[in-house]
């Protein structure tokens, strides 16, 4: 670079110098040419000096601008009304716009409109400042082409060469320095969620853990950080329940599932845990991440759920539902494995009455019971059931591939249920004994389904119950054709109501000279198909259905009817007041009404309530006697009179003859029918007519079919007969012909 000499004055006096060199020379003054060249030459050195101080200066200014334009970081200067003075390229380039675009235009402009005032704020601020003061903040810009920046703005208070007051500001992008501060201000807020968190590095010591992590497990972050999570390890899971857990973590980089940890007091919880591998951009393995939360309750909840969905909750047998599951499980395992199964159907006889004697709460006491000593007769891979009510069914698994060998393993267990289930129950200081029926059935590879399965041990229960009771009986195909036309005789028995196609006979009762002293109204059923039926062959499927409730008005209609017809009997001495039995079903008197419906039939026909007995069993009796007592009380009061039917055969109880308004006992027929032959009988009837007798209690025997039933029962003291020794039940006109014989009126 060629750098002329300092200033012009230099200039002269080397000029001048050489001139004196030129005249002097013809002098020959050596003295002053020497002096001139010194001069001369500490000239050229001061202005060689000089040109290389100019160089340098130039350097540095060189130096400077290709500091300031290309300098990281963005320079601004600001003059006192906001306005942008000079930019460096870096400025410009950050802010998306040319310098010479940027340059006079309000720095206001850069500022989104959200932090307009926030800029304002901070820029009266700056101007307050004293010269040389600093001051940052941080503001919300765009760049030119509308993308989002967030500076922060490092100002300086200085004044310019010419006097006025800027401020110097260097702005540097934290657009992604912000990002991430807010990722990871929502990752503290997600690491102290509620689920637990813990973090391992790579060899499974703990490192961080959360506040939850403390909450569910109890133990503190110094506590827990530099342990591993064998800490909280149970006990619960064994060594190839980890292995697959670690495999599964190694090979997918992640595990959840549930396990069983043991808190810092001792106590177990569930909790569902997450475990996740983090690798590093090289794919190193650096850490392990572990979520829970405490499932404990969840899972109680589910538990408890399911144990309503499944299981009976007074007895905590499987119930009906579950039961049904089973049972469809063992015929596909019948199909494929050719064994044989059974199915037991279990019905406590005479369950009613613990419940309507002793309450619901001694019932349920039994069932209990009845539930565990079950249990207690069958294998493990037995599964025991509460159908409902007092009815249990029982599945037998796994008998072998012989149909006989499978029965004689059904009946020893039947058999040995039968004896524990007979066996005396302690229900809170009541002993109470109760027997059970049992139907079997057996079901092999040939089965067919879950339901007709369950309808064979049903009709076999019945089977068993229908023979005596406390017993067990197995399928047969006669069986379900006794069923079959139990279903057909229910349908015609619905048929015969709507139709009326029921007739009354009458069997005339007697005292000890023949007189007629009345009869009993004994219902036939006039059968399209099967002809005359028998009560005996309608009436207890009628009690099943609640038929015996319209049946039973029927009757009393009938007889009302008839009695009225029958009125001329009442003009011969004989036949005077000569009352009808009628026998109620206990279903019929529980009616609310019963009482109301039954006057009603009675004003409508005329008749005198003492010309109607209502005969009940001792049965009904037995059922809530404080409601009963009273609604025979007032019938009583109304006219009507009671005979207690079959008596001997129930639950005989003095305490209830003492409370009810009875005015004739019968002796049932099974104990007159070999009261010659038979001492128990003999004495079994001599007791009731001497109890009768002193309860001042009418007596009347039924069954007499011979002249010696007669005579003996005369010895006894019994004065009232009825059977065929006097005449069967027969239609309402031939009961009319033998009230009209001289045989039976004397």
């Amino acid at each position: 670079m060629n750098t002329k000499p300092a200033n012009e004055s230099d200039q002269l006096r080397l000029m001048a110098i050489a001139t004196l060199l030129e005249a002097s020379s013809g002098t020959k003054d050596e003295e002053l040419i020497h002096e001139l060249h010194v001069h001369q030459i500490e000239l050229e050195m001061q202005n060689e000096q000089l040109r290389q101080a100019q160089e340098e200066i130039e350097t540095s200014r060189d130096r400077f601008v290709e500091l300031y334009e290309f300098s990281p970081v963005s320079y601004l200067t600001v003059n006192q009304n906001g306005t942008i003075e000079s930019a460096n390229l870096t400025a410009s380039t950050l802010l998306g716009v040319s310098r010479k675009e940027l340059i006079d235009r309000a720095f206001s402009n850069i500022v989104k409109d959200s932090d307009i005032d926030c800029w304002r704020s901070k820029f009266n601020r700056i101007k307050l400042l004293e010269c040389g003061d600093e001051f940052s903040f941080d503001i919300q810009a765009k760049r030119h082409d509308g993308g989002d920046l967030c500076l922060r703005v490092n100002c300086l208070r200085v004044k310019s060469g010419f006097g006025d007051d800027i401020a110097r500001i260097a702005l540097t992008d934290i657009t992604e320095r912000k990002k991430l501060e807010e990722i990871q201000r929502i990752s503290a807020i997600a690491f102290e969620t509620q689920d637990g968190i813990f973090v391992t590095d790579a060899n499974a010591v703990i490192i961080r853990v959360n506040k939850a992590f403390t909450r569910i497990s109890g133990y503190s972050s110094e506590e827990a950080i530099g342990q591993t999570p064998h800490l909280l390890s149970s006990g619960k899971q064994d060594q190839d329940f980890y292995k697959k857990m670690w495999n599964s973590i190694n090979a997918a980089g992640s595990w959840q599932g549930e396990i069983v940890n043991k808190h810092k007091d001792g106590s177990l919880y569930t909790e569902h845990l997450s475990v996740t591998a983090v690798k590093d951009e090289l794919g190193v393995l650096t850490n392990y991440v572990s979520s829970f939360i405490d499932v404990t309750e969840t899972k109680a909840a589910e538990e408890r759920i399911n144990e309503l969905a499944f299981f009976d909750p007074l007895t905590l047998l499987p119930n009906r539902r579950l039961f049904i599951d089973r049972l469809s499980q063992a015929i596909s395992i019948s199909r494929r494995s050719g064994q044989y199964h059974a199915v037991l159907f279990l019905d406590l006889d005479n369950f009613k009455i613990i419940n309507d004697t002793h309450g619901h709460d001694k019932g349920d006491m039994l069932l209990k019971q009845v539930a565990l000593r079950i249990t207690q007769c069958l294998r493990a891979s037995d599964t025991a059931a509460r159908m409902g009510g007092d009815e249990f069914v029982v599945l037998l698994e796994g008998l072998g591939e012989r149909d006989l060998a499978a029965a004689s393993f059904t009946t020893d267990i039947g058999q040995k249920l039968l004896a524990v289930l007979y066996k005396i129950y302690d229900l809170e200081g009541y002993e109470y004994q109760s027997s059970v029926s049992i139907g079997a059935t057996l079901f092999g590879p040939e089965s067919t389904n879950v339901n007709e399965i369950l309808k064979q041990a049903d009709i076999a229960m019945y089977q068993a119950k229908s023979e005596g009771r406390d017993t067990m009986r197995f399928y047969s195909p006669e069986m379900q054709r006794l069923i079959n036309d139990r279903v057909t005789l229910e349908q015609d028995l619905k048929i015969a109501v709507d139709q009326q196609q029921f007739e009354l006979f009458y069997q005339i009762q007697v005292d000890s000279s023949g007189r007629a002293t009345g009869a009993e109204a004994l219902i036939r059923w006039n059968h399209p198909r099967r002809g005359l039926l028998s009560p005996m062959e309608f009436i207890p499927q009628a009690e099943e259905t609640g038929l015996i409730i319209p049946i039973g008005q029927w009757v009393i209609e009938t007889a009302c009817k008839q009695l009225q017809q029958l009125q001329q009997w009442q003009d011969s001495p004989s036949t005077q007041n000569l009352p009808i039995s009628i026998n109620v079903s206990a279903k019929q008197f529980a009616q609310a009404d019963f009482a109301k419906k039954l006057c009603l039939v009675v004003e409508d026909f005329g008749i005198d309530p003492q010309l109607l007995n209502l005969e009940l069993t001792e049965t009904l009796l037995v059922k809530n006697i404080g409601s009963i007592a009273i609604k025979m009380s007032e019938l009583k009061q109304l006219g009507f009179d009671f005979e207690l039917d079959d008596f001997g055969t129930g639950y005989s109880s003095l305490q209830y003859l003492k409370k009810l308004p009875i005015a004739r006992l019968k002796i049932d027929q099974s104990f007159v029918k070999d009261i010659i032959d038979d001492p128990s009988d003999k004495a079994i009837v001599s007791t009731i007519i001497a109890m009768a007798h002193s309860l001042e209690f009418d007596v009347i025997a039924e069954g007499v079919e011979t002249k010696e039933h007669m005579e003996t029962l005369l010895d006894m003291g019994c004065r009232s007969f009825q059977g065929y020794h006097f005449g069967r039940p027969v239609p309402v006109c031939e009961y009319e012909a033998l009230l009209k014989s001289k045989v039976l009126t004397g």
